[in-house]
């Protein structure tokens, strides 16, 4: 979109669109978290309140699907890009990270 075309104006209010859309997005979290805060302070004063488990295989499983995605695509755009270069390494690192922490939850079976 070229800006030049445009009024001073509407040069103005379409630079204050991302920034009020990343202090909303900013403010929204903040009392979301103020809220979740208050909740747990509530449940631990009530006497109800568990603290959550973390589940490390299904983490393990999660990060390492999303990471060989990521890396797939990568190396292949890479690949069909430039060839073999050095570049190639930028697609190449998160798919063994992501096979390996796949091969990690497979591993420990509970």
């Amino acid at each position: 979109m070229e800006t030049e075309s445009l009024t001073p104006a509407a040069q103005i209010i379409v630079a204050i669109i991302p920034v009020a859309g990343i202090t909303f997005a900013a403010i929204l979290i903040f009392f979301a978290l103020l809220w979740r805060h208050h909740e747990t302070k509530l449940r631990i004063l009530k006497g109800s309140y568990t603290p959550p488990r973390f589940k490390l295989r299904a983490f393990s499983l999660l990060a390492g699907l999303c990471l060989v995605g990521t890396g797939l695509v990568l190396t292949t755009m890479f690949i069909l890009l430039s060839g073999k270069s050095w570049g190639l390494l930028g697609g190449l690192l998160p798919l063994a990270i992501g096979l390996a922490l796949i091969v990690f939850a497979r591993m420990t079976q509970e």
